[in-house]
């Protein structure tokens, strides 16, 4: 039993970093109440830990090569335990936030040192169980997270969704050095220039979404964060180019699989997962749902993820990934739609779901499982890692962008329909409902004129959610025909496959990261 102790401590923190992309969602509109937040604010508490995840995940990764596997995910369980405890007592958002942020940094210092801590405890028969079992934790995650979050705030406190971590944290640390094998330092040269840009690129190009909302699309200050975010992209890809240690080698962009490998883990989260965030929101604060009851709602696509993984996913790699891939992604476009096709009246509720969650659930399944190792099979071996980072990166990104650009979108649908039926003020009352006070918001407006009032509310925010999941679609479906294309063998090539020397890292993230 004791040789099975490292992966405990290795699980244990993928789990409290998978969980903590979608536990805060169910948790938003309490959040909102509690800390009187705006719109944007809320959007931030949920993209600010996806955005530094994907930032820095390729970066630490090449400094734990430096400084040791072990001693990196020992840094990262105490970044992160020190995060969720400043989070838990946050007074208001702009902490919550700011703590939001270290938290991704823990995040990523421990999946950037998941695969080399498995490979070293491990061989053999003994690695691919560990493998699987750590694919399971993973996947599992994308059902717990909402649950766990919807319990916690129901019957303790949202600030026990981050509370929960630290008995973990503190565990896995005592545990990191008892039962991992002690670091092997490389002299893995660092990239700082490449992590520099390209956080700044992907911070700016958030930032103006988020603000995009709030200000106007034509806003200077909108207008220059976009215009920084491309001058910081175009530096990084200069950069990148000229480094001899790059943080991702711009030259496997030049493989069409690779490429599309990047293009499907960024459409895969944008399109699946970033809408659900407005769903929680929508459930709670317009239908009345409890955090419980809206955590299970959305329980139908991790369910369907789990059992397509389990069931087809060997099935899908090697010759038929780009199958698996493409029609996966495309099937996660065709459940947006049907969310979409379902939010048909203001009387809709959370049944609208269900359909298009499980069919976008069965596209994950099919997707996910496959997705670093059609990227690493078709790059030199020494590049493996760098390959499965940049996926996973990519997966991070299309969260965080998704969650930004449908947020906006949201917003603005929901202001449209208040100001087409002539609602007093109806830019204030559209940041209210998107931000999760539809309560606040009633309970401010005249008897007399309520019951129409939350009828508007009810319409408003039922049109705001239908546009983000018909964008998602259009997205899924678009995206997975383009990457299927870009990963699917030509006639004359040999199909992709993962070189023996290459563990199974894809029985992996079934949810959201």
């Amino acid at each position: 039993m004791r040789k099975w102790l490292p992966l405990l401590t290795i699980c244990v923190g993928t789990l409290m970093l998978l969980v903590d992309v979608t536990i805060v969602n169910v948790a938003l509109p309490d959040m909102a109440v509690n800390l009187h937040t705006s719109f944007s604010s809320l959007q931030w508490v949920v993209d600010i830990y996806a955005l530094v995840l994907a930032a820095f995940l390729l970066g630490i990764g090449s400094l734990a090569d430096r400084l040791g596997h072990r001693s990196t995910y020992a840094v990262g369980l105490a970044l992160f335990a020190i995060a969720s405890a400043v989070c838990g007592f946050a007074g208001n958002d702009t902490v919550l936030v700011a703590a939001r942020g270290v938290q991704g940094l823990g995040g990523a210092a421990m999946f950037a040192t998941t695969f080399a801590l498995l490979n070293s405890s491990y061989a053999g028969k003994d690695r691919g169980t560990a493998y699987g079992i750590w694919g399971a934790v993973s996947g599992a995650a994308a059902g717990i997270g909402p649950i766990a979050g919807g319990l916690l705030t129901e019957h303790l406190s949202w600030r026990w969704i981050f509370f929960v971590n630290l008995p973990f944290a503190i565990a896995a640390i005592v545990l990191c050095f008892v039962v991992l094998g002690a670091d092997k330092r490389h002299p893995a040269p660092l990239d700082p220039a490449g992590i520099v840009t390209f956080t700044a690129f992907a911070a700016a190009l958030t930032y103006g979404l988020i603000r995009a909302n709030e200000d106007g699309w034509g806003d200077a200050g909108v207008l220059i964060a976009f215009a920084g975010s491309a001058l910081m992209l175009v530096a990084f890809l200069f950069l990148e180019t000229r480094n001899e240690h790059p943080m991702l080698d711009l030259r496997l962009l030049r493989n069409r699989v690779f490429a599309g490998s990047l293009l499907a883990g960024f459409v895969l989260s944008a399109a699946a997962f970033a809408y659900l965030t407005y769903a929680s929101i929508w459930m709670q604060s317009v239908r009345d749902m409890s955090p419980v009851e809206a955590g299970l709602a959305t329980l139908p696509l991790a369910v369907a993820a789990f059992v397509t993984s389990a069931t087809l996913g060997r099935a899908m790699h090697g010759a038929r990934s780009w199958i698996g891939i493409g029609l996966g992604i495309a099937l996660t476009g065709v459940g947006g739609l049907l969310v979409a096709l379902q939010l048909s009246s203001a009387d809709a509720d959370w049944t609208a779901l269900i359909a298009g969650l499980t069919v976008s659930g069965i596209g994950v399944g099919l997707a996910a499982p496959t997705l670093s190792s059609t990227a690493m099979s078709v790059v030199p071996v020494r590049r493996g890692g760098m390959a499965a980072g940049a996926v996973n990166t990519a997966r991070q990104l299309g969260f965080a962008l998704g969650i930004a650009a449908l947020g906006t979108l949201y917003a603005a649908r929901i202001s449209s329909v208040l100001a087409a039926h002539t609602v007093p003020n109806a830019s204030a009352a559209s940041d209210a409902v998107a931000g999760g006070q539809s309560r606040l918001l009633l309970a401010q407006v005249p008897a007399s004129a309520r019951a129409t009032t939350e009828h508007l509310i009810q319409l408003s925010s039922v049109e705001g959610l239908r546009l983000t999941a018909l964008v998602a679609g259009v997205l899924g479906v678009v995206g997975g025909l383009v990457a299927g294309a870009l990963i699917r063998p030509a006639r004359h090539e040999a199909a992709p496959d993962v070189p023996d020397a290459t563990p199974p890292v894809e029985r992996e993230v079934v949810g959201i990261h």
